[in-house]
């Protein structure tokens, strides 16, 4: 039995058993925690080796783990046999060293550990590796879908493991935010019902239930508004949603949304505590602060101005509407077309032809549209010019250059042809000038807030109008009348938030009047069976004094791509999909056995395509 005198005694028996302990441990730092302070310090690392270098009678190994790097030195003249052993080392080996940690004599001022390298007595390989199929470097030499099949080697290179720390730092804050703003964050059910609107569903056979199907949830909507109607006025959760729809670069199959909804709350308090989680992210995250109001446009202010419902306010030239004073001059292009419309691009009046003819092929693209591109130059020294001087003399094309108030320098590209796709090609055509004049900057950021949405579109191939939005969303109150009358001037309570001419987050005030919502179901051509067969529990459940209620759903993985500056939401997701829907590393989606599809009923024919 020991006894213990006082208390520096018991601190000198706390010491011994930690370092007992620590003989034990694999490390007692990481790779990026050692600063020049812990000079002379016994350490012990473990980590992949990063490189080898052999340099005469020395040997250094970069030792690499999530938290950083540390250098290690293998001396000929401390022991030969450990050098030996040092150099044998190949890449991604898992080791452990110790040693002493000993000033650097060459520093370097790029890493965090590069005052200091560890003065290796033992090492131990932990496991070998074969050689990886490509460098483990930030800038590799591995194409996309190489890394993408050996993304568990991907992760391991910094900017990966960066996005995926930023996408848990930004998990964080988020959940933080609401939070302290009194919300419950609620999981809901993976497996629920198909419905008809919105993408094509995943279904998963019922082994208990044959010939019957689950679906996974394209967004948890009906159940979130049901959370409003049992009285858990604040709801939140990062929830994983499903849509089997085409891909592209901020698209997945599987991805994950800030999914919210609140009681009785208007659209101003929908924005404003939604704005106010941008803002904490914003700033928390990336240091910016923001000291107005964001921008608000409407839907039809937005495709006016900007030719989309998604702008980029980085780039600040503006659509104007040059129909009243372009026609009526015996040009036919413009007397005969219902639009025409330009934009004006600051300081470009010295376009060569060449680059005019590179962007009349840009707007003459399949999916653009337009027929040609019209232009008028304000040039500083040679006045003004332009490809319809045959009709219009410079009298009137001042007033062409009037409501963009151009200057001396500038060039007006213009337009014409059908209102709607032409607003859309010239809102194209700016986003082509704003790239070729840098006017969207990496690390700018221009977020706003894009309201009053049509509730209904109609579809020529069906005949029939479907919700823009989804069949819950609310209509203007002033507006409700006009579903008897004329659906499609019909404007929902809608709104979307956008950063940088990304969609990033979207919403509405959710209809909670079982009429309101019966006679929606009506206008989008729903029988009441079909109604019943699809939301009879949504419907049933209003009958017992369901809330007004409204929400938003923030698209998380853009969130986190904006943030951390990649162009495809693939880089922060830990493991997506290819562009083909695949997972490449597992080898999924993949055939399954014949007594898996029996035990499912299932009977599985493969068409021809």
């Amino acid at each position: 039995m020991i006894v213990l005198e006082n208390l520096s005694e018991v601190y000198d028996l706390i010491f011994i058993f930690v370092q007992l302990i620590r003989k034990n441990m694999y490390r007692t730092h990481t790779c990026g925690e050692l600063r020049i302070q812990d000079t002379a310090k016994q350490v012990t690392l473990s980590g992949w080796v990063q490189r080898s270098r052999d340099l005469g009678g020395m040997t250094f190994v970069d030792l690499r783990d999530r938290y950083g790097i540390t250098q290690l030195v293998f001396n000929m003249e401390a022991s030969a046999d450990l050098r030996r052993e040092a150099r044998r080392l190949g890449r991604e080996f898992v080791i452990q060293a110790s040693g002493i940690v000993a000033e650097r004599s060459n520093k370097n001022p790029k890493m965090p550990t590069g005052d200091i390298e560890i003065i290796v007595n033992t090492l131990t390989v932990l496991n070998e590796s074969v050689t990886p199929p490509f460098t483990i470097e930030a800038e590799t030499d591995g194409g996309d879908e190489l890394r993408m099949k050996y993304r568990y080697l991907d992760l391991r290179r910094e900017p990966l493991k960066n996005n995926l720390l930023l996408r848990h730092r930004m998990a964080f804050e988020t959940r933080n935010y609401f939070n302290t703003h009194q919300f419950i964050e609620i999981e809901t059910p993976v497996l629920i019902k198909s419905t008809p609107e919105g993408a094509r569903d995943f279904v998963v056979p019922s082994r208990v239930n044959p010939g019957q199907f689950y679906a996974l949830p394209q967004s948890p909507q009906t159940f979130k508004q049901l959370l409003m109607v049992a009285g858990y006025d604040r709801y939140v959760q990062i929830v994983k949603c499903f849509r089997d729809e085409d891909l592209r670069a901020d698209r997945q199959p599987e991805f994950s949304q800030i999914d919210c909804e609140m009681s009785f709350v208007q659209q101003e308090d929908i924005l404003n505590m939604f704005e106010g989680m941008v803002r904490h992210l914003f700033k928390t995250i990336k240091g910016i602060e923001f000291s107005e109001l964001l921008p608000r446009l409407t839907y039809n202010q937005a495709l006016e101005q900007y030719g989309n419902d998604k702008p980029d306010i980085r780039v600040e030239m503006k659509i104007h509407d040059l129909t009243a004073v372009a026609k009526g001059k015996g040009f036919g292009v413009i007397d005969s077309a219902p639009f025409t419309g330009g934009i004006c691009a600051k300081g470009c009046s010295e376009y060569s032809r060449k680059q005019l003819d590179e962007l009349t092929e840009f707007v003459k693209k399949p999916q653009i549209g337009a027929k040609g591109l019209l232009y008028v130059k304000y040039g500083t020294d040679s006045g003004i010019k332009s490809s319809v001087d045959k009709f219009y003399g410079a009298e009137d094309l001042k007033q062409w250059l009037e409501p963009f108030h151009a200057e001396a320098g500038d060039l007006l590209l213009v337009l014409t042809g059908e209102r709607i796709p032409t607003l859309k090609a010239l809102g194209e055509l700016r986003l082509e000038m704003g790239n070729r004049l840098n006017l969207r900057r990496k690390g700018e950021f221009k977020p706003l807030w894009v309201l009053d949405f049509p509730l209904l579109e109609w579809d020529n191939e069906v005949k029939r109008f479907f919700a823009m939005h989804h069949p819950f969303t609310s209509p203007k109150p002033e507006d409700i009348s006009l579903l008897d009358t004329d659906p499609g001037k019909v404007r929902a309570n809608a709104y979307d938030f956008v950063i940088n001419g990304v969609e990033v987050g979207g919403g509405s005030i959710r209809i909670h009047s079982e009429t309101l919502q019966k006679k929606m179901f009506q206008t989008l051509g729903f029988t009441d069976e079909d109604a019943e067969r699809q939301f009879g529990f949504l419907m049933q459940a209003f009958r017992y004094g369901a809330p007004p209620h409204g929400g938003i759903a923030f698209g998380f993985d853009r969130l986190v791509s904006l943030f951390a500056g990649e162009e495809s939401i693939r880089d922060v997701i830990a493991f997506p999909k290819n562009n083909a829907a695949r997972d490449v590393m597992i080898d999924s989606p993949a055939e399954i056995s014949a007594e898996q599809l029996q035990e499912l009923s299932i009977k599985v024919e493969v068409r021809k395509v």
